[in-house]
């Protein structure tokens, strides 16, 4: 092998290394997760999903007896289904009319980026589909995805890739970027986010209105005064995000 062709090849490595250090989810991580959250939920009970290969995920299913349609709430990068934001929605939705399972998706190391989390995709694709057959299971006629940050990006690649799944409605929360092949979605979409949101989520809000505006039902929303994490402002957010669902599921 040559010099040049000795530095290409490391070049090669050191370019992948990052991506193929990270390529399976962190499963010690999520144990870790469950282990701190489950003994301090207030609204509903941990249950624990099973993918094909027999691999086992925690969710939080909050049911309601009036209900007729369910919630899947999908959390932000790295975190948990109770973490932030998702809280407020998963137990104040389930309080007013909705079933409700919160979702643990893939995890890296906490120092991971976001482009290292594409190897994880189609995993979190199979954990939403286990999801909503889960919710189905409990006779809920429509099901609804609700997600935030990153977990839209998830959601995203989970539309694209199951056909819609027989998801009636979607609201994403804080999306960073723009939407990716939404001509595969099948329901409505609300593009909801904060007027001091990140730059990342600010800056190609135009384009996922126009994304979207050809999706009948869908819209766009700003919300005023809040951030990517709508500190302060949860119940402003879950009233949005219950505004849309209502408009869209009960009819």
């Amino acid at each position: 092998m040559t010099r040049i062709a000795r530095a290409v090849a490391l070049f090669l490595v050191l370019l992948w290394a990052p991506t193929h250090a990270h390529a399976q989810a962190d499963y010690a991580r999520e144990k870790r997760w469950a282990d701190e959250i489950t003994p301090a939920i207030l609204v509903g009970d941990p249950v624990y999903l099973t993918l094909k290969s027999g691999r086992k995920f925690l969710a939080i299913y909050a049911p309601n007896a009036s209900a007729s349609a369910g919630v899947i709430v999908v959390h932000g990068i790295g975190v948990h289904p109770d973490w932030g934001p998702v809280n407020p929605i998963r137990s104040q939705l389930s309080e007013q009319g909705y079933a409700t399972l919160s979702v643990q998706m893939p995890v890296l190391a906490a120092e991971a980026r976001g482009d290292q989390y594409a190897p994880l995709f189609p995993e979190a694709t199979e954990r939403l589909a286990v999801a909503v057959e889960f919710l189905r299971g409990k006779g809920l006629k429509k099901i609804a995805i609700v997600s935030h940050s990153f977990g839209s990006r998830m959601t995203n690649y989970f539309l694209n890739h199951t056909g819609g799944a027989r998801i009636d409605a979607w609201v994403a929360i804080g999306l960073p970027g723009e939407f990716t092949d939404p001509a595969t979605f099948k329901a409505p979409v609300l593009d909801l986010y904060g007027e001091k949101d990140l730059p990342a989520v600010l800056d190609p809000a135009a384009q996922r209105a126009a994304a979207i505006r050809g999706i009948r039902g869908s819209g766009q929303l700003q919300v005023a005064g809040a951030d990517h994490f709508f500190a302060g402002m949860e119940s402003e957010l879950v009233h949005r995000v219950k505004q849309f669902l209502d408009s869209r599921l009960k009819r």
